[in-house]
């Protein structure tokens, strides 16, 4: 008697991949929770180095302990001279996300990492520490870095006495930062630290259940990340609200978009029936930045809350509203960030989230193996190459 086939579910949807206490998503409530915190309150209270080492350990740090994270994060930003020369020889047109996981997979040979397989992945936690510590701390130098190269200029050196979030913006724009730009990229950076078994965090468990190098690993996580389906989406809400270009425009194109089946940028979720609750974080964020600088006459942003308006109008009923790309998008571009460095600045927030499932992987680790639904051929003949086409 044939074995009965395995239930295929298209993108593994519903399936559970792994046992995690990270993070916590209820779709239909609208939460989402990091180690049983709820963002809401992370994003109020909590700073993202703070964040950071809550995903990394478990639990809220001390003051002790935050302040020892903190200045290891400080003390690594830096980067040996051989990525920036690599980077010189890198194609200024090619995205700056192809360029990050280029350049993190490259830190692999400049910064070796051990053979999990000799040493046991359980068996030096303040080893995977480390390693976490010296990506995070890199990504932002990693990513300022290519901007500068990919127009003809030296990169800025990273400063030691700026936070996480002001140190990337000082990188980035070769100036103090402005202090609500700080606080706002510092909660967007919260935001978009974590969230369950996403795709690229999917492919960080699968990565790091052949114990490859942890450069390896982000290096994967950020590839995956880099679709439009995922991280790169957050650039395709600036892109349609260009092309919408203004507010007076939104019902009429908004309905064409749909009549066409084409996708709303920055709506909806797989995971929420109801309004991302980081959209609205962000939403909030965005009403600050326009009252603190006169956002209240930029277009972009008018455009931006009226297609709201309007999805909410046709989509709401089907439980489609703003994800957390709709906004940070239009935060980013109202900053001054170019588009296509979005995603980047995802990565830089998400490689907390990838570390710690990276580290609750070796923590009991097993190599995934899934298995397939065949739909193909069985049993065929083999023609020999002279034969073939001469029974047509």
């Amino acid at each position: 008697m044939q074995d009965k086939l395995p239930e295929y579910l298209p993108g593994l949807e519903g399936v559970p991949a792994t046992r995690s206490n990270i993070s916590f998503i209820d779709g239909r409530a609208g939460l989402l929770e990091y180690r049983g915190f709820p963002i809401e309150t992370l994003a109020e209270h909590s700073t993202f180095e703070e964040t950071a080492l809550l995903l990394l350990d478990g639990q809220l740090p001390t003051a002790a302990a935050l302040e020892e994270f903190d200045r290891a994060m400080r003390n690594t930003r830096r980067v040996k001279y051989n990525v920036r020369e690599m980077m010189k020889f890198m194609p200024v047109t090619g995205h700056p996300m192809d360029m990050l996981q280029t350049a993190v997979a490259s830190l692999g040979m400049f910064y070796p990492a051990y053979d999990l397989l000799a040493n046991g992945p359980r068996s030096d936690l303040d080893y995977v520490h480390k390693m976490s510590v010296r990506i995070i701390a890199r990504m932002p130098t990693l990513v300022t870095m290519w901007e500068h190269i990919r127009n003809g200029n030296d990169p800025v050196p990273p400063r030691d006495d700026l936070t996480h979030a002001e140190n990337f913006l000082y990188m980035l724009k070769g100036k103090q930062p402005d202090p609500l730009f700080a606080r706002i990229l510092d909660v967007c950076l919260i935001l978009h630290a974590e969230h369950t078994i996403n795709a690229s965090t999917f492919a960080v468990l699968v990565a790091g259940s052949t114990l490859a190098s942890p450069y390896g690993v982000i290096a994967g996580a950020i590839g995956t990340l880099s679709g439009p389906l995922h991280g790169g989406a957050n650039e395709k809400v600036v892109e349609m609200l260009m092309e919408i270009g203004d507010a007076k425009n939104v019902d009429r194109i908004i309905d064409a978009r749909l009549a066409r089946k084409e996708k709303i940028w920055g709506m909806g979720h797989r995971e929420y029936k109801t309004k991302d609750p980081r959209a609205t974080i962000l939403q909030g964020l965005m009403d600050r930045l326009a009252e603190q600088r006169g956002l209240k006459h930029s277009r972009l942003f008018e455009t931006a809350m009226a297609v709201e308006k309007a999805a909410e109008r046709r989509l709401a009923e089907k439980g489609v509203y703003p994800n957390v790309d709709f906004y940070s998008g239009v935060l980013y571009y109202e900053m001054g960030i170019k588009t296509d460095l979005f995603t980047p600045i995802f990565a830089m927030a998400r490689s907390a989230g990838w570390l710690a499932h990276w580290r609750e992987q070796l923590s009991d680790n097993r190599i995934f193996r899934p298995t397939q639904v065949y739909t193909g051929e069985r049993q065929r003949e083999y023609v020999p190459l002279e034969r073939r086409g001469a029974e047509a």
